[in-house]
């Protein structure tokens, strides 16, 4: 564990066009369910998950977000705190596939540059694609994001999707932590830098050459109330 008894929890936002699978993936995620018939999800939506990765426990708190333009000043609300992000778009919506560019910058506008994924779902109706699978793969290279062709009625990919940005996002904390980790080892080895121009430090020379700076406490700071009781309060 990154530290004893503590859990990882990651707030994951699932974005794209309505009706391209968003709350069957989530749902198939946590609940291992498919429904068929669509459901418009109005404002946002949350489910969570517990899984284990690289021997972490994952809290995955999963949210759901309209897909509809109406609803973009509730939704954008729920972007923010997200430190992962699933862009979804469908094989038989092309304008789903066109969006993608939008939804990420709503997200990045909200939370910056978060551990993001981008998936194409519905590919059990390649019959009826829209999309080139070049297409495709040249968006996911443009965006520099990890592409994954699911199909949530299947249950193909869709553990695989989520399982790689708790990886993700383990990876980024880890490496933050090591960082913050470097930062106070190396400032605990530094000496304090004190005023030495105030009347309550005296400058002295030492045997060796070397100057010793002697604090003496500030009177007003340490100065005790004459009240016994100052220190209480009445409730």
């Amino acid at each position: 564990m990154l530290e004893e008894d503590m859990e990882v929890a990651i707030k994951v936002v699932v974005v794209g066009n309505g009706a391209v699978g968003k709350s069957s993936m989530i749902q198939r995620y946590c609940k291992g369910i498919f429904t068929k018939d669509y459901k418009k999800t109005i404002g946002v939506d949350f489910l969570e998950r517990q899984i284990v990765v690289n021997d972490e426990e994952i809290r995955l708190m999963l949210w759901d977000t309209a897909g509809q333009e109406e609803f973009d000043a509730i939704t954008k609300a729920y972007y923010r705190g997200a430190q992962a992000c699933v862009l979804v778009f469908s094989t038989t919506d092309r304008d789903s596939f066109q969006a993608i560019d939008s939804w990420r910058e709503k997200v990045e506008a909200e939370v910056g540059d978060i551990p993001t994924v981008l998936v194409q779902n519905k590919i059990d109706l390649l019959e009826e694609t829209v999309i080139k699978n070049e297409e495709a793969e040249g968006l996911a290279k443009r965006l520099k994001l990890r592409f994954y062709r699911a199909s949530v009625k299947e249950d193909l990919n869709v553990n695989e999707v989520f399982k790689y940005l708790a990886e993700k996002y383990l990876q980024r904390l880890k490496q933050q932590t090591a960082e913050e980790t470097e930062v106070v080892h190396t400032t605990s080895n530094k000496i304090g830098v004190f005023n030495t121009t105030s009347s309550n430090v005296c400058n002295q020379s030492s045997s060796n050459g070397r100057e010793v700076i002697t604090l003496r406490p500030n009177k007003q700071r340490t100065k005790k109330s004459k009240n016994p009781f100052g220190s209480c309060s009445l409730v």
